[in-house]
């Protein structure tokens, strides 16, 4: 009996610490506290920095206007050459051979014309008396003239191949600097494959080569200042001169041309280079990345509305910079966005904002 009373009071005793543990226990947050920002809307322009070079102008690419063994080269990359300039020579045995055939041609076609020329004279000084007929007459006449007519052919093959002997000298139509060379001495070339590449005196470009996403919209007109990449202190100034209409398939890039108003001491052909441009302004908003989260694979901000509830509100990020994002979509302005303790929040959960200087 008394074994029975015992257990009777321990239970009482234990239901008793079980009910006052449940009194105990703290009811759950129903609140975060947050800081939040007011967002407002502002024009943005993206500034990318790009590396290019300097570039001539003109370029040209120089070749003989014949084929053959090229016997000897007078400059290299880097020289710089004067107009007229003799570069390289070809071999000129072949084509003086021809030279001397014409020679040759033309003076068989003089002595035929001399030939024929006398014999016309002698019918003109016939025909009046009446001791030739005048079938003899013409034809004595058409031989002068058929004579005359191969002796201004082979008068100017022969020009021609003394043309020809000449291309075998390889010469700069105009100064500027040798920048690349495509062939050596004893090399066997065809006409018009290039030798020398030729960077032209007079006007210079920056040129770059820029992914097309950069270029959505047309480059502005304001002047572009270049730097020199290892002295920054070295400026030139120019203007977009062109944008190459077509995608280069190997890097998927235009190229962007700057018209350079001079260059200063110290920026020469090949220079490495480097420009700052802004792009476009738009409208958009600025937050730290501390705003930024997700609604499942989208990126999303937390926002505070009316009633001091949070609201998970998709927006489209139009550019990642250092400690910041730019919002381009999603935001009108004006609205309470969460910069700090929105890790705990979930649609529809109050929150305590917090003022400047407190703890979340």
């Amino acid at each position: 009996m008394g074994g029975r009373i015992s257990i009777s009071i321990f239970s009482l005793g234990l239901l008793a610490l079980l009910s006052g543990c449940g009194q105990d226990k703290a009811e759950p947050k129903q609140h975060s506290r947050v800081f939040v920002q007011t967002v407002q809307s502002a024009d943005f322009a993206a500034a990318v920095t790009l590396t290019g070079d300097i570039q001539a102008r003109v370029q040209t690419d120089l070749s003989f206007r014949v084929g053959g063994k090229i016997i000897q080269r007078m400059v290299d990359v880097g020289d710089r050459v004067s107009a007229k300039q003799v570069l390289a020579r070809l071999d000129p045995k072949d084509l003086q051979t021809n030279v001397d055939s014409a020679q040759a041609q033309v003076v068989a076609e003089q002595a035929r014309v001399k030939q024929t020329a006398a014999a016309f004279v002698r019918q003109e000084k016939l025909l009046p008396k009446g001791y030739t007929s005048r079938s003899e007459y013409d034809a004595a006449q058409a031989a002068l003239r058929s004579s005359q007519s191969a002796l201004a052919a082979a008068q100017a093959q022969l020009a021609n191949a003394r043309e020809q002997l000449g291309y075998t000298a390889l010469v700069a139509d105009a100064p500027g600097i040798i920048t690349a060379r495509q062939a050596e001495v004893g090399q066997v070339v065809q006409a018009t494959v290039p030798i020398f590449s030729l960077a032209r005196d007079g006007e210079r470009d920056a040129v770059f080569n820029v992914y097309e996403s950069l270029l959505v919209e047309p480059p502005p007109d304001a002047p572009i200042t270049v730097s020199l990449l290892d002295n920054p202190s070295i400026k030139a100034v120019g203007k977009v001169r062109e944008v190459t209409p077509a995608v280069a398939a190997n890097t998927g890039t235009l190229q962007v041309k700057i018209a350079l108003q001079s260059l200063p001491k110290g920026m020469e052909l090949g220079s490495v280079v480097s420009a700052t441009a802004n792009g476009p302004a738009k409208a958009s908003i600025e937050l730290p990345w501390s705003a930024l989260t997700k609604d499942l694979s989208e990126p999303a901000v937390w926002l505070v509305d009316a009633d001091g509830k949070a609201q998970l509100h998709k927006v489209s990020v139009a550019r990642y910079l250092t400690g910041k994002v730019i919002i381009g979509d999603g935001l009108k302005g004006g609205e309470k966005v969460v910069v700090a303790g929105g890790q705990l929040l979930h649609p529809g959960m109050q929150v305590e904002i917090a003022q400047p200087g407190a703890h979340p």
